[in-house]
């Protein structure tokens, strides 16, 4: 595999080319982006027959573990034209610090003091966006909502017994991993209140109120519970609130807060390994969450409040009562996991693209004999677009804003993946593109991605390899940061059906363009 060159190396390579073709006579009028407009060249185009096909995934890498993995997928979606998805989560706790049941100021020789707890829950903010982005106070829509939030969706949380190890067991000198397949063990009922609890994502529920309350159920005070995007937001952010067994916390987290278990975050881990948020049903809808924000209000978390009342010993007088709660982010070693029912998608004149650990398209855009046939032409390419047009007839109702397309050698016990030249030398122009488009009737139509310098290295024979490509739902984590590799993350399970290079899809089959200037 080659190393990535910089675009002016391209534009010198170019300009090498075209002195050797003219014999070192060069006036060239116009070279940009490796466009050439000169009286003795021609400028044509060319279109090439590809192949396309289904490409299934089995499983995909999801832990944070090697990288940094913000947003995670949880809910439920099915649809007759791709796999189900039931996406659940795992994660540790984060254990705040100077954790204390009572305080010190309040335990005296007179005092006693008796702890009740309010209310427990799990708290998931929901993703939002403005409606209108120039009006601070508008209303919030969901953000990246796939299927139908007034179906809810079974959720149950459960408390973990596998620990999340960042090396592997079998090699500590490696780093450990886990994928969407993984299983982990389940300690016990679930920690919700009400087991099977029906979640069905609401803009609604903006705000929660507690009630303070003594040993003897006396209120003595309420809390108002509302999340913001900054200070200055008067708009509160929807969230969940999935209420857990306040026994159950009770023993495992309040009655410990003393012990060695709750010294330290390792101590920690090692006692309480994490949740398991898991989601389950029919149908019902998914939302991709952040747990790494800047705001910790808005980071997924098990929210803990209760009541101190101090008393004078020996008596029912209340001296007074203190309101505490703790909060415990899903943070530290995550997990995304994706329960999907395998399809065989039928041979025919489409492909399917599902993200998560659905399915991707394979292409091959042309074999030796083809590319030999480019070379012998002398051709200086211009400009190169691979284009995929919808099937409008399929399900059409999440299909995914940008595809994307990588390199693989096609090994199925190690692969290797690569990124595309033009995903890096043209990054500041977009990449290689693979946004989707819209006819003009507002119906969408069809993703084309630029891939320029990949076929111009192939053509002028900077390079031999001519590996298969694949095409998957984008994600924020398949743009280049550092170096040419591909990492295949996925927690967008948008869905679209592609068709491919069958002569029965007339002019809306796949094909790759190629524009090209040859000598007179």
């Amino acid at each position: 595999m080659k190393n990535i060159v910089k675009k002016s190396v391209y534009i010198v390579a170019a300009i090498y080319f075209c002195f050797a073709v003219v014999s070192c006579e060069s006036d060239f009028t116009d070279i940009d982006t490796n466009v050439i407009s000169n009286t003795k060249f021609d400028t044509n185009e060319v279109t090439i027959d590809i192949t396309a096909s289904n490409s299934p995934l089995e499983v995909l890498q999801t832990d944070n573990i090697s990288r940094q993995i913000n947003q995670y997928l949880l809910g439920v979606y099915a649809s007759s034209d791709y796999e189900k998805i039931e996406a659940s989560i795992v994660s540790q706790l984060n254990l705040e610090a100077n954790l204390q049941l009572i305080d010190d100021a309040d335990i005296t020789d007179t005092t006693t003091v008796l702890t009740k707890i309010d209310t427990v829950f799990l708290k998931l903010p929901y993703p939002v966006a403005l409606e209108d982005v120039s009006d601070a106070t508008s209303d919030f829509e969901f953000d990246g909502l796939v299927g139908d939030a007034s179906t809810p969706y079974t959720l149950n949380v459960y408390r973990s017994n596998t620990f999340l190890n960042n090396f592997n067991p079998s090699d500590p000198t490696k780093l450990n991993s886990y994928d969407s397949k993984d299983s982990f063990e389940k300690v016990g009922n679930p920690l919700n209140s009400q087991v099977d609890y029906p979640l069905a994502p609401s803009l609604n529920d903006t705000m929660f109120v507690v009630k303070r309350r003594m040993i003897d159920d006396t209120v003595v005070g309420m809390d108002t519970i509302k999340i913001f995007s900054s200070a200055a937001s008067t708009n509160p952010i929807p969230f969940a609130r999935i209420p857990l067994d306040e026994d159950l916390i009770q023993q495992l987290f309040l009655d410990k807060y003393e012990d060695a278990e709750f010294s330290s975050q390792e101590s920690f881990n090692d006692y309480f390994r994490g949740v398991i948020l898991e989601a389950s049903g029919a149908d019902g809808s998914l939302i991709t969450y952040n747990f790494d924000t800047a705001i910790t209000d808005l980071s997924p978390s098990i929210e803990v409040y209760y009541t101190n009342t101090v008393y004078m010993n020996g008596t029912t007088d209340t001296i007074k009562t203190v309101r505490k709660n703790n909060t415990f982010l899903l943070s530290g070693y995550r997990v995304n996991t994706f329960d999907m029912q395998d399809r065989t998608y039928p041979v025919n004149n489409e492909i399917k693209i599902q993200g998560a650990a659905g399915s991707e398209g394979e292409v091959t855009l042309f074999d030796d004999t083809v590319l030999s046939n480019l070379r012998a032409n002398n051709w200086l390419i211009n400009d190169a677009s691979l284009t995929f047009y919808i099937n409008q007839s399929a399900d059409t109702a999440s299909v995914p804003e940008r595809l994307y397309l990588y390199k693989t050698n096609g090994d199925t016990n190690s692969p290797v993946f690569s990124q595309i030249e033009d995903a890096i030398t043209e990054a500041a122009f977009g990449g290689i593109d693979g946004n989707l488009e819209r006819d003009s009737d507002g119906k969408v139509e069809k993703y084309t991605f630029k891939i320029t310098d990949y076929i111009s290295d192939l053509v002028i024979g900077l390079t031999d390899y001519n590996p298969t490509l694949k095409i998957k739902a984008f994600n924020t984590s398949d743009i280049p940061t550092t170096d040419t590799i591909f990492r295949n993350f996925s927690w967008n399970p948008r869905a679209v059906t592609l068709l491919n290079q069958d002569p029965i899809n007339g002019e809306k089959k796949a094909v790759l363009k190629i524009s090209y200037s040859e000598k007179k």
